[in-house]
């Protein structure tokens, strides 16, 4: 091109030289003469289709003498097989089965808390009193009026044992001492309710009525226990992924807020399918032996739930769709040894995505040739040069578990 600039310019100069006794413009439209001015209209399309006429002579000579080929440069990479783990991106929260705000079983003032916030404490381990209301004494007669009636049908069964005495003495004596019997083991029973025990084992994460207050039964929260050793993950996952999310799948799970990654699997997966989301419920336990994961925690799971031994992946940016809606790449056949080949376009089927890349399930053989860099501006058939740095190769960002 600088070549035909200076060409251009050079026959400017000439003709300008040429015409040096010859009327400027500005003289012609100066003098306001009519003919002038149609003379030198025609004198300049004159001049310009010559310049037109030496241009076209120097264009094809130029073409003829260059011997260096205009060719689009590109980059490729080999397609090569390689284990493609598709991962499902999901968030949850954490949950633990073992979390649980006590409430009494008995309507009473609490007059005795025995842990404190932050307590390790065992299952049955005693953590409140609840009064009685009197029951304490209500138990003490009850059990002197059934010592007495034991008492008393013992001696009846043994006069009974000796066919002394009738058969409904006896049995009145039996009848009375059961019953009276029966009586203590109820009371028993109530006066149980006014001790608040550990349902499991855990930490008193909260304790939310002081002692002194009246508490009623079912309703009154006393304190708040959590067990983090059994941790797990609930999430919903659309139904689509039913027959690949299941019992078992490999899962990453990563805590943003701990800046922390664990390996896990899928501990439960639902067999319901909710009508109001179209989703199933998945559980994914959480192992927890430094205790840092918190119910109620943020998670991000990633689940293995499709994997490809023999996979070709591609990055997405390459590909191109046509009037059809089918998908294409370009790949280089007939290369030589200076890196010159054509481009080829062929239609491909694709499967999973995984961040940037994508699956190819049809249309690329495994070593094949494939047009990255300049994959949007070839042509089918084109020459192109490869510009490719030594075994380049794709990135295709898998992880593989």
């Amino acid at each position: 091109m600088k070549n035909i600039k200076l060409l251009i310019i050079l026959v400017l100069i000439a003709t300008s030289c040429g015409n040096k006794k010859t009327k400027s413009i500005d003289d012609v439209l100066a003098s306001g003469n009519l003919t002038e001015l149609k003379e030198k209209r025609n004198e300049i399309d004159l001049k310009q289709q010559e310049l037109n006429d030496q241009m076209k002579l120097l264009i094809e000579k130029i073409a003829q003498l260059d011997t260096v080929k205009k060719v689009p440069l590109i980059t490729t990479f080999k397609a090569h097989q390689e284990v493609f783990n598709h991962q499902l991106e999901i968030q949850g929260n954490v949950t633990t089965k073992d979390l649980l705000v006590i409430t009494p079983e008995y309507n009473g003032i609490l007059t005795k808390v025995y842990v404190k916030e932050g307590q390790q404490v065992k299952k049955g381990q005693l953590l409140a009193k609840i009064d009685d209301g009197g029951l304490s004494q209500q138990l003490a007669q009850l059990e002197i009026q059934t010592s007495l009636a034991k008492t008393t049908f013992e001696r009846q069964k043994r006069l009974w044992d000796q066919n002394i005495g009738s058969e409904i003495q006896f049995l009145q004596a039996k009848s009375t001492y059961e019953s009276q019997a029966e009586a203590v083991n109820q009371l028993k029973k109530q006066m149980a309710k006014t001790n608040v025990t550990a349902p499991f084992s855990g930490t008193i994460d909260d304790v939310i009525t002081q002692q002194g207050s009246v508490v009623a039964a079912g309703q009154s929260q006393l304190m708040r226990m959590v067990n983090l050793d059994n941790m797990y993950i609930e999430t919903d996952v659309p139904e689509s992924y039913i027959g690949d999310v299941t019992r078992g799948k490999n899962v990453t799970v990563e805590f943003p807020v701990l800046g922390k990654i664990i390996e896990t699997k899928i501990r439960q997966a639902g067999d319901v399918i909710n009508p109001a989301n179209r989703t199933f419920k998945i559980e994914v336990s959480v192992p927890n032996k430094d205790k840092t994961i918190k119910p109620n925690l943020t998670a991000r799971l990633k689940i293995n739930d499709y994997t490809n031994k023999k996979a070709i992946l591609i990055p997405q940016s390459i590909i191109s769709e046509n009037a059809d809606g089918e998908q294409y790449i370009y790949i280089i056949t007939n290369k030589n040894s200076n890196g010159e080949g054509d481009a080829k376009r062929v239609i491909i089927k694709t499967g999973k995505t995984q961040g940037d890349v994508i699956e190819v399930l049809e249309g690329v053989e495994d070593g094949a040739e494939i047009v990255k860099e300049g994959a949007r501006s070839v042509k089918d058939g084109q020459t192109v040069k490869v510009i490719n740095l030594p075994n380049e190769t794709i990135n295709s960002t898998n992880e593989q578990n």
